[in-house]
């Protein structure tokens, strides 16, 4: 389904042609093209998809797919693919029913935090068991009918991870300890996406060309309006996207929906500011260049190449280009495009790969936006810092909830002045959550690259925004 180049230094194979010798040979030209060296894949919609994608009626929870609340009039089955079940599993399964947290401060995997709960239901019993570490969260529902009996603590952290073996785990004693576990555990959920939409003109083949547009065709803002609405930016009260809602500085306007409860605010380069005299536009890059995905809106066939726009965030490209434009109903030719790291994100492209203009369209596209920023954490470059900061984020929990644990049995000093309220009270929940989370990834940037320290401060902005 999707066409991945090898990768081979760039000596020892043949170059993919220039978009320059692309133009040269005339119509009709292809909607993308791979860089003159490779590391993106373009989806090919006469490909079976793989199985992994194929997906129509309910969704699946266990798949890895987003349960839905019912199938509603005009839903066409596109899926939000869920980014990890066990993120989710603490609050549906574990917060405000009886259940037993313990943790490991030594094991080859790190500190780990386990979670247990047990559960009858129809005259069976089962076990709810979530176990952290610095790699990642697994969630598992255990029949007692396959034990001989509740297994110990250290036997269910094997059940559920073989790498976790004979280790020692601790009770965790604090009583107000579920809000900082959901926290933690919620870190990777996300309800909130930023998109770039970058508008081709016919012949340009330039990030500088690129940017420099600021008159919208007709075709263009018609597009624009199936994304979402227009909102004006001044004292906008939704999902920003880093865009200034104070005093102007982004531009006055944007797009912006609310779609399946995800937020979402396009970074349209056409509405923001542009700069006389500056051939980068950086004002426009600056937000366009650190999104990871972008549509690409193409008024007429010209080739756009995935590393014509020079970014170490955007991993992955939607091609829209307009046809029929001068109809009642138009129609939208798509093509996609991801780094070679990036997974495959469905819904899969239909052959032939064009949408005529309507709900179903947008649902599509949509859809397609969302779940190709999921599949881009699965990068190389996203898994590697989730890494980092999920190390960081559990170490800082744990210390929170041992040294909250010693206190309970009295063997701690109490509470630190920093963590007490103007009445003498520890502040607890969500603030509490945010100062570990502040605390552990300052501590990360003084080890960190520049781009590390960009993505680090980007997402607990976004996910704490307000």
């Amino acid at each position: 389904m999707f066409e991945t180049p090898l990768s081979l230094f760039q000596d020892d194979y043949i170059p993919y042609p220039r978009i320059e010798e692309v133009l040269e040979r005339g119509r009709p030209y292809p909607q993308v093209i791979l860089p003159q060296f490779g590391g993106y894949w373009i989806e090919d919609p006469e490909a079976p998809p793989p199985s992994s994608l194929h997906c129509s009626g309910a969704e699946v929870e266990d798949g890895g797919i987003r349960e839905t609340e019912g199938s509603a009039p005009g839903d066409y089955g596109y899926h939000l693919e869920e980014i990890n079940e066990a993120a989710r599993a603490y609050r549906k399964h574990f917060l405000g029913r009886e259940h037993l947290n313990f943790f490991c401060s030594v094991s080859s995997l790190g500190n780990l935090l386990l979670s247990v709960r047990h559960e009858e239901e129809k005259e069976h019993e089962y076990l709810h068991v979530i176990i952290r570490s610095r790699l990642k969260s697994i969630y598992h529902r255990l029949s007692l009918a396959e034990l001989p009996d509740i297994p110990s603590v250290p036997e269910l952290a094997k059940l559920v991870c073989d790498e976790a073996a004979s280790l020692r785990f601790s009770p965790v004693l604090y009583p107000k300890a579920s809000q900082l576990i959901v926290n933690y555990d919620e870190h990777e959920v996300n309800n909130t996406f930023k998109f770039g939409v970058v508008y081709q003109r016919f012949g340009q083949v330039s990030e500088e060309e690129l940017f420099t547009n600021n008159q919208e065709s007709p075709a263009f803002s018609e597009f624009l309006q199936l994304l979402g609405e227009t909102v004006e930016l001044q004292d906008f009260k939704g999902f920003r996207g880093g865009l200034d809602v104070s005093h102007g500085q982004t531009g006055s306007h944007s797009i912006y929906t609310v779609y399946r409860g995800q937020e979402v605010m396009f970074h349209v380069s056409t509405k923001l500011p542009f700069t006389e005299g500056d051939a980068q536009q950086l004002q426009r890059k600056r937000h366009i260049g650190n999104d990871i995905v972008a549509v690409v809106f193409q008024e007429e066939a010209t080739p756009f190449v995935p590393d014509m726009i020079a970014s170490n965030f955007l991993h992955a490209f939607i091609l829209v280009q307009a046809e029929e434009t001068h109809s009642d109903s138009p129609t939208y030719r798509v093509s996609v495009t991801a780094r070679e790291d990036v997974p495959p994100f469905g819904p899969p492209l239909p052959n032939p790969a064009v949408f005529r203009k309507g709900p179903e369209f947008r649902q599509f596209l949509l859809t397609k936006l969302i779940n190709a920023e999921l599949a881009s954490y699965k990068s190389e470059r996203f898994a590697r810092l989730e890494e980092r900061t999920r190390s960081a984020l559990l170490d800082g929990l744990l210390d929170e909830l041992h040294r909250r644990s010693q206190c309970m049995l009295g063997l701690g000093s109490g509470m630190e002045e920093e963590g007490r309220g103007e009445n003498g009270h520890a502040h607890g929940g969500l603030l509490e959550s945010i100062k570990v989370s502040l605390k552990v990834t300052s501590a990360l940037l003084s080890q960190t690259s520049q781009f590390d320290r960009l993505t680090l401060c980007w997402k607990p902005v976004q996910e704490f925004n307000v």
